[in-house]
């Protein structure tokens, strides 16, 4: 006889086929993504050099190679969270990606406030998992800093949980761009992995070949406003950050050269993600439709990203 939990919370639960099992997949997937992704940023920011690990007890990005830390542990952070949540709900992981599924490929529009709300408190939870772990490091080196926590002096340990434009902006409009086209090439190119009429990633190597992705448009887009390309990854922290005492650097996002800075990862991001889904479709995929390209037959890791499930009750 199947135990209590088995039925209402366990693998026997009618729940876990619904929306609701898809919600905790994303949760999930964006937990992992922000544990290993602001995890690697507190270590570049404070627990190198707070350890004893660098030149100094101040030394941050004096050289490309903290840039290619951050970078190269995004994408780490990016191929777990896939892997950890494709099965289930395709890994999203991201508004963004969810928008653009439902305006180019027919995910249903009554799935994306819960995938949103999902991923957006994992992202919280993860950053608060990274503060949790790191808040000694990130004390002490706002004290040999003279950082005072919510003014424009922490902006860099705040940037361990989200993002902030360059000093050489003097208004919206660039960073906005940055975002656009970072999130724009991240979900016209992941369209392109996932297209099984296309050269799609053999077995389930997909997730590798979209960290790939993550970090080269870390490298090369990444300075102008740290590359959110995902508004629940900077949303959540960024909630999570005001919370934590950085008060209006993290919420409304108060830089000095640019203020109100929120929702600039959040609409540049879903835009761009719409933009670049369109702009794959028209000269890729719709071309090849039009040459009447089979779909691979061994290609996996398509998942509810692309060919959604009829939509259960919920």
């Amino acid at each position: 006889m199947k135990g209590v939990w088995y039925v209402r919370m366990g693998a026997g639960a009618a729940w876990r086929k619904t929306v609701w099992g898809e919600g905790l997949s994303e949760f999930l997937g964006c937990f992992v993504l922000i544990a290993f992704g602001d995890g690697v940023v507190a270590m570049a920011v404070a627990a190198l050099n707070q350890s004893g690990r660098a030149a100094t007890d101040h030394t941050i990005f004096l050289a490309s190679g903290d840039w290619l830390l951050i970078t190269w542990g995004w994408c780490v952070a990016v191929i777990l969270a896939i892997y950890v949540a494709g099965g289930i709900s395709g890994a999203h992981i991201n508004p963004a990606v969810t928008i653009a599924l439902a305006v180019r490929r027919g995910f249903p529009w009554v799935k994306v406030p819960y995938y949103i709300f999902a991923q957006v408190a994992g992202c919280f939870t993860g950053a608060a998992l990274v503060y949790l772990n790191y808040k000694d490091a990130i004390k002490s080196y706002e004290h040999v800093t003279h950082a005072v926590r919510g003014q424009t002096s922490s902006i860099a340990s705040y940037s361990i949980f989200a993002t902030f434009p360059s000093g050489y902006f003097h208004n919206p409009v660039g960073p906005f761009i940055d975002e656009l086209i970072g999130t724009a090439l991240l979900v016209g190119i992941v369209l392109a992995i996932i297209d099984d009429r296309n050269l799609a990633p053999k077995a389930n190597l997909g997730p590798l070949i979209i960290g790939l992705l993550v970090a080269g448009i870390g490298m090369s887009y990444g300075a102008n406003s740290g590359y959110a390309i995902n508004p629940a990854r900077d949303f959540g922290p960024r909630v999570f950050a005001w919370l934590a005492g950085w008060d209006g650097v993290a919420l409304p996002g108060n830089y000095g050269n640019v203020n109100w800075y929120w929702w600039i990862p959040i609409v540049a991001c879903i835009v761009g993600g719409i933009i670049g889904a369109i702009v794959y479709d028209v000269f890729i995929h719709e071309g090849l439709m039009a040459r009447g390209e089979p779909p691979s037959g061994d290609v996996e890791v398509e998942g509810r990203a692309v060919k959604e499930k009829p939509v259960e009750e919920f």
